[in-house]
């Protein structure tokens, strides 16, 4: 991966007459319009060799050149930490997320974190924004996440996830028997108090979860949950906002109930779970450079099949 960007092109006739930072966005549409305003104000995008505002207006014919050497975006430390890779190419790289694994260096988290571990395996990721990471998952939440390569794909992707193209479907185990799906809309931001947990509030961002049952037990329901939006912790939030919130929430899961009569197998399965029953199932979304749609499934981990397993076992001990 280069870490370098050489572009040049000739303002056609059609643009000519517009501001600069207008023109650019059109002609290296590759890149923000924010990211290119910051290299026209730092003398990086030149208008026939002259340093301009990106107000300044520029007719047809003037040759733009883009020249910059992309900087290291962080402190941040290689770590040869294993990952589980589903797809690379020169672009993106999709990873199957273990639990347990932070994405991102925070206070109590300074390394060993899955943004240590690619760029130990792709040393090149130092050049993009957080490494290329475009999204997240919590912690000790598993599954499928999409990782930009190059400056261009990172870009492209933050504007599709923007543009709520990118499909991104998770599973989760919820207290409580959900009769039907549904749609929830439901304004997120952080708690009032307890600062770390997010909560609905009036004031939030838009926030948009789709829900559907998959599997119906004595107590509990197997859900499939679409995003419509991308808050922090927001399925674990809305799901316990509508009176279902996830097995294992150490935050949002409030009290622990035991179905009545159940087994001490499951009693004991459902009070130990280690983490929130949350999987990002599948993926899909347009390939930055190529256009092509593309989707990846990632199959349900051990500690969530046997938690199904015991709770199908628990109905048909009832019927």
């Amino acid at each position: 991966m280069s870490d370098s960007i050489q572009l040049a092109a000739e303002v056609p006739f059609e643009l000519g007459g517009q501001r600069l930072d207008q023109i650019a966005a059109q002609l290296f549409s590759d890149h923000s319009r924010s990211r290119l305003a910051g290299w026209i104000k730092d003398g990086y995008l030149t208008v026939d060799g002259a340093v301009l505002r990106p107000r300044d207006i520029v007719h047809a014919g003037s040759r733009l050149e883009l020249e910059v050497e992309l900087e290291v975006q962080g402190e941040w430390v290689a770590q040869d930490i294993d990952l589980e890779i589903v797809y690379e190419d020169e672009q993106i790289l999709v990873i199957d997320k273990p639990a347990g694994l932070v994405v991102h260096p925070a206070a109590g988290h300074q390394d060993g974190t899955l943004l240590n571990a690619l760029l130990h395996h792709v040393p090149g990721l130092a050049s993009v924004p957080r490494a290329g990471i475009v999204h997240r998952l919590d912690k000790d939440t598993t599954g499928l996440m999409v990782v930009a390569k190059t400056l261009e794909a990172h870009t492209n992707l933050v504007a599709q996830l923007q543009a709520r193209s990118v499909s991104r479907i998770y599973e989760a185990i919820v207290v409580g028997v959900i009769v039907s799906g549904g749609k929830i809309d439901a304004p997120m931001g952080r708690h009032g108090v307890m600062r770390q947990k997010m909560a609905v509030i009036p004031t939030g961002k838009q926030a948009i979860s789709h829900y559907r049952v998959l599997e119906r037990f004595r107590s509990h329901t197997h859900t499939r949950v679409k995003l419509e939006t991308g808050r922090t912790h927001q399925i674990r939030v809305h799901m316990a906002h509508i009176g279902y919130p996830l097995v294992g929430d150490p935050v949002y899961g409030g009290r622990f109930r035991i179905p009545p009569g159940a087994n001490p197998t499951l009693v004991e399965a459902l009070r130990d779970y280690p983490r929130q029953a949350l999987h990002a199932r599948f993926l899909e979304l347009d390939h930055p450079a190529t256009g092509v749609r593309m989707k990846w499934e990632s199959p349900l981990p051990d500690d969530f099949t046997w938690l199904l397993s015991l709770l199908r076992q628990d109905n048909e001990s009832f019927v």
